[in-house]
Parts: structure tokens; C-alpha cells; sequence
């Protein structure tokens, strides 16, 4: 198989790739630069009128997700490809409050699985931070910008996109416009034929699907270099003649075994719920996600989604967004819908997500850093004693809620290494730590 160009292999397998089982519960970075050495202000990325040569990240490229330019394309998508917009409205933003907490930076933690004790402002580094936002109580207590990112910019949320798909679904399910028990075919004819065809909508939802499908990098002919091929926004290579875009994609992939039995985390599982959604909305992920919550929940700036060449958004993982604004949704999933005084959702579509999903399905898996947890409308349930639930994106994305510690935590960053495994060593144990110093004051 050919292998792709510009888009796909670099920036589509980091979007894409899954928090994969198994890895080892560590933070070593190998031999990559440490995260002062590779910060896109001090390596020079794309500065000068014009930037010399050596410190383009452009098209039609194929590196730019490679680490260390990836750290600053994730701050940047939209030079790099065609977006649509998550817009924000008209109206004047609604500040949050601060109440800036001095003492954060020397809490302490033990990393998971032992080691020598970090404090959470060492983990900043180790983890490649490009923004922490932490609230308690409704109110800011920690802001950090660092990388290529400041307070007026926007990043890649990676898969934490999929947990705002799985959000809206999950909305139109309790307000009676999405029946989960339904088949998708029942929904989308065009897929009666694929894999989804035979699934509900919960089990898409859930990512319970049984799907023949590979997202193994390693393997050249593995189905997510055929997935991106499909995606890109670009044109096709001369000859080519697979399917174009998401939608067309979704219609060839094949059922491999019984749905409902394992938890299968493949991201054609949210694009296949944004289709259904789009079905039964009549509107575009990105304009369902500005109506119902981008432009009712005060956000300061206008997201963005990237989309394939019909214009058609990523739901799996093309959101970049500001850190306050991502910070915004995570009071919203914390207060049960509720923010600014409106109730954007109702409570019950919260209630639905935090009761999780099956863990004996979810434990087949194998997720060593996530033990005990589940899955449910593509938000990650930690099942621990404070009820933790998160979106997670790779390179180390995460919208945190911890709704006994009344917080939020939302960390944007470029860490190497895309598994998000190899960082909740250093990440999970520090939002623990943060939450007990914030609850004893």
C-alpha cells in the first residue's frame, strides 16, 4: 500500500491514536528533548518575515506532528488545514472568578506505581504542560501557559473531541430525539451494510462495537492509513479510488465478532455517532456544538473542528479550543448542566454519564493505568472514591471533574509520546493530591 502524504500519517495518527492497553506505567520520555529544550519559542518554529528555511512547519510536509514540531503545531491546526468554525456567538463572555491559590505549586505527590516523590509543579515539566487550569468551587485557583500556548490561543483537544460528540448524544437521548436502543441502520441507511449497521447506538456511544478495523501504526497496511487517506481534506493521489471523506469511509468497514461483548476504543466509533447525530439534527457536529454549548455557556473565543475534503468535521478529534473555555465545560459536566445560572442540559444527561458503563466489558481492554474503570457516551469513568470522570485526548489531554473535591482540572500539553499511559503516572496520583490540598483548606 502506498503510503500517504501531508496529512495523514503524522497529523491523523496523532489525533487517532488510542490511549492505547498495556503500556507501561511510566513517564520516561526515552531520549526526547526535555520540555524547556523543546518549547516552539525557544527552537525558533516559525519565526521571521520569513522564517528561514530550517524553521518551517508548513505544507505540503509530512513532519509536522512529529515531535518537537508538534509542539507547535497544536496550537496552530488551522494554518495547517481547512477548519469550520465552533462559534461562540455574539454576545459579551461571561468571566470566571479567580481566587489564585499560591500553595498548588508545592503540593506533593508519589507517582503511580512508586518512585521519588514530585511536586505538582515539577510534573508542569515532566508532562509537557502547555496549560493547566484548575477550578474549585466554581472559581480559578490555578492558571499556567507555557509552550506554544498563552490565554488568547487555542489548542488541539485531540480525543477529548470524541467526549464532546458523545456529550451531544447523550443530550438528544435524554431529551427523547436519539433513541440508544435504536440500530444505526434505523438511522443511517447508508450504513446497513458495515459494521454498524447491526449495532445500536448505545454500543457506538459506549465504543462496544465489534469492528474490523486496525489502528496498529506499525503495520503499513493497517485500516487507519486507509481511514486517513480517506480523511484527508487534501486531493487525492492520481488513481486513487477509495472512499472520500468520513461518511463514505464508514460505509466499508466489516463486524468482527459480536457487539456489546468488549470495550474496543476506536475512534470511527465517533464519527459514526457524529453522522447519527448530524441524521437526526439536521446539523453539523461543529453547529450542533456551538448551539448547544459554545454559544450558551459565556466561552471567550470561537473553537474550531477540522474537516475532510466534503467539509464534513472531525468528530473523533479535530476541536481546538481555548483553555478557559474547555475549563467551561468541565463546570458544566461538574454542576450537572448548569452554568451562569442556566441550565444548558438537563441534569439526567450528567446522571447518564457518571453512572458509567460496564466494567467487565471495559476491563477487557486492559487499560493498566485505569484499573477498574469504564466507559460510557465516550467519557472515561475512573470509578474511584471521589467519582472522577474525564475526556482524555493523546499527547496528554484531559478535562478532569472530581465532583468530591468540587474541581475541575483541565490540562492541554504536547508530551512525546501519544499514549496517554506513559503520562497518568505523574498526572492521575497529582489531580488526587491537588484535590485532597484543596478540599483541607
Amino acid at each position: 500500500m502506498k503510503r500517504l502524504t501531508p496529512i495523514a500519517l503524522p497529523l491523523l495518527a496523532g489525533f487517532l491514536a488510542a490511549l492505547g492497553p498495556a503500556a507501561p506505567a511510566c513517564a520516561q520520555t526515552d531520549s526526547y528533548m526535555s520540555a524547556e529544550a523543546s518549547d516552539p519559542r525557544q527552537l525558533g518554529w516559525m519565526t521571521g518575515f520569513p522564517p528561514p528555511p530550517e524553521k518551517l512547519i508548513m505544507q505540503p510536509e509530512s513532519d509536522f506532528f512529529s515531535f518537537p514540531k508538534m509542539r507547535w503545531t497544536v496550537c496552530h491546526i488551522r494554518e495547517l488545514m481547512p477548519t469550520r468554525q465552533v462559534s461562540r456567538g455574539i454576545g459579551a463572555p461571561v468571566p470566571l472568578e479567580y481566587a489564585l491559590d499560591d500553595g498548588i505549586d508545592a503540593v506533593t505527590f508519589t507517582p503511580m506505581g512508586g518512585g521519588e516523590p514530585m511536586t505538582w509543579e515539577e510534573s508542569l515539566s515532566a508532562n509537557y504542560t502547555d496549560g493547566m487550569l484548575i477550578l474549585h468551587e466554581g472559581r480559578v485557583v490555578y492558571e499556567h501557559y507555557s509552550g506554544c500556548l498563552d490565554e488568547t490561543g487555542k489548542h488541539a483537544a485531540m480525543s477529548m473531541t470524541k467526549s464532546m460528540t458523545g456529550l451531544l448524544a447523550e443530550i438528544l437521548v435524554v431529551e427523547g430525539q436519539l433513541d440508544d436502543t435504536a440500530q444505526v441502520s434505523a438511522i443511517v441507511p447508508e450504513l446497513v451494510d458495515s459494521a454498524f449497521g447491526s449495532a445500536t447506538v448505545r454500543q457506538v456511544m459506549d465504543m462496544t462495537t465489534a469492528l474490523d478495523y486496525s489502528e496498529d501504526y506499525a503495520d503499513p497496511e493497517a485500516d487507519i492509513w486507509l481511514y486517513s487517506k480517506a480523511a484527508s481534506p487534501l486531493p487525492k493521489p492520481e488513481g486513487y479510488e477509495g472512499p472520500n471523506g468520513y461518511f463514505e469511509y464508514l460505509q466499508t468497514v466489516k463486524q468482527d465478532g459480536v457487539h456489546g461483548e468488549a470495550f474496543g476504543y476506536r475512534t470511527i466509533n465517533t464519527d459514526a455517532l457524529g453522522w447519527i447525530i448530524s441524521r437526526v439534527t439536521d446539523k453539523s457536529v461543529a453547529q450542533l456544538l456551538s448551539e448547544r454549548l459554545w454559544s450558551q455557556m459565556g466561552a471567550e473565543q470561537d473553537g474550531y473542528m477540522t474537516v475532510d475534503a466534503k467539509g464534513t468535521p472531525f468528530a473523533g478529534g479535530g476541536l481546538s479550543a481555548g483553555l478557559r473555555d474547555l475549563g467551561r465545560i468541565g463546570l458544566l459536566m461538574l454542576n450537572d448542566g448548569k452554568l451562569n445560572g442556566e441550565q444548558l442540559f438537563p441534569e439526567k444527561v450528567t446522571e447518564n454519564i457518571r453512572a458509567g458503563g460496564d466494567k467487565e466489558v471495559f476491563a477487557k481492554a486492559g487499560y493498566n493505568t485505569l484499573e477498574g474503570g469504564s466507559y460510557r457516551s465516550m467519557w472515561w469513568l475512573l470509578h474511584n472514591e471521589h467519582g472522577a470522570f474525564a475526556a482524555r485526548g493523546v499527547h496528554g489531554q484531559t478535562i478532569y471533574v472530581d465532583p468530591t473535591a468540587d474541581m475541575v482540572i483541565v490540562r492541554l500539553a504536547s508530551f512525546p509520546v501519544a499514549k496517554n499511559a506513559r503520562i497518568d503516572p505523574t498526572s492521575l496520583p497529582a489531580y488526587q493530591a491537588v484535590a485532597d490540598y484543596l478540599m483541607s483548606k
